[in-house]
């Protein structure tokens, strides 16, 4: 058995999604089950290199786990022969400059999304990996979480027939930050850093759109900052420059309809955080993070409408849960498994620079939407 380190700059582990998702959950989880074993024996071994601006964050960081690598100089990370690849969980608005840097000294990419704060930008990333001759992937998490993989499961299997429409609702209430503390982030509502729930969350839905049932071919989008003065990690308030909440309908491949609403500003009143309806000829499923429920055409109620007596029908026990059928890991450290192994034995990975490219596309062309009031289409993406 032979084994095959993989050196990884980890540039923005000080954040809550870098450090849990990405470091602990995944990196470290690898290391923890004795590395990653290939069909052929070989195991992959990650090194990381912890990366930030931070000395006193990072080094607590490195420490805390064990690790002896970490740097505040990232342009030195990058040179060292010894780290092949460059992961990326910074803002927003500093990764493109970053991964612009990480390309041009021949590193393998690895990336949080969105990839640019523009479409050219991202495009531009895109092109430059292509000429460099390196591999490169954007985290596309959502589409290895139990709940969609039992709804993709469903679409292969032909359980819906002819899909009509899928509704989405994410979101959950981001509290202001004055007589509690805010859950996420003060930049992400201030447009001026990067900040918004469509630069956010549109790029996600652009993947798992695509990627479970068709391609985007028009968005009409209306975005709202419902919250305009919040309070930051210090306490001081600060204007809300951002969109908190953003109201999309989607036009797919196929005629099929898709409505998600996206936002920070809402109480939720579901079994999850995100939860999808995909509705279609023979059977429909309504699908979240981690379950999924179906009805099929030949299960279902005949509901009358009559708002003079109470409701009688159990609607949610009309549903049957759709089994795992297999173990899940967390879907952070699946794709992680599945990019180091697409850079060891250059196994196909679909969720490249391009691929989130189109994520970011999809949220220009909706605040494009948003700011004209009308419908706009999705052109195809192409180097």
């Amino acid at each position: 058995m032979s084994r095959r380190t993989i050196g990884i700059v980890m540039n923005g582990v000080t954040g809550r999604m870098g450090y849990r998702q990405h470091l602990v959950r995944s990196i470290l989880a690898i290391r923890e089950q004795g590395g990653l074993t290939l069909p052929d024996g070989t195991v992959i071994w990650p090194e990381p290199l912890l990366a930030g601006r931070s000395e006193q964050r990072v080094r607590a960081i490195a420490e805390r786990h064990g690790l002896d690598r970490w740097t505040t100089d990232l342009d030195a990370a990058l040179a060292d022969p010894a780290y092949e690849v460059y992961f990326d969980a910074q803002l927003t608005q500093v990764r493109e400059k970053a991964l612009r840097g990480a390309i041009a000294a021949g590193r393998h990419i690895y990336t949080e999304k969105p990839t640019a704060d523009s479409l050219d930008g991202a495009l531009e990333l895109a092109r430059l990996a292509r000429a460099a001759g390196v591999c490169n992937g954007v985290v596309q998490d959502k589409l290895f979480l139990p709940g969609l993989i039992k709804l993709k499961r469903l679409v292969d299997g032909g359980f819906f027939g002819r899909i009509l429409s899928v509704r989405g609702e994410f979101g959950y209430w981001v509290f202001e930050g004055d007589w509690q503390s805010a859950q996420r982030p003060s930049w992400n509502y201030r447009s001026q850093d990067g900040g918004g729930v469509v630069l956010d969350m549109f790029p996600h839905w652009q993947y798992v759109l695509e990627g479970i049932v068709a391609p985007v071919r028009s968005v009409y989008a209306h975005t709202a900052t419902h919250i305009p003065e919040r309070r930051d990690e210090e306490g001081r308030p600060y204007e809300a420059t951002a969109d908190d909440a953003a109201y999309g309908i989607f036009e797919l491949d196929g005629g099929v309809v898709a409505q998600l609403n996206s936002s920070w500003a809402v109480r939720v009143d579901r079994d999850e955080l995100v939860e999808f309806q995909v509705d279609g000829t023979e059977g429909s499923a309504v699908a979240g993070l981690r379950n999924c429920r179906i009805q099929h055409r030949g299960a279902t109620p005949k509901p009358v409408w009559n708002p003079d007596l109470p409701v009688a029908e159990p609607f949610r026990s009309q549903w049957q849960q759709v089994p795992d059928n297999q173990e899940f890991d967390n879907g952070f450290k699946t794709q992680w498994e599945q990019f180091l192994t697409h850079v060891v034995t250059g196994s196909p990975f679909p969720h490249d620079l391009l691929a989130g490219a189109k994520g970011v596309q999809l949220a220009q062309l909706a605040l494009e939407s948003a700011a004209g009031g009308r419908r706009v289409a999705v052109p195809e993406l192409a180097l």
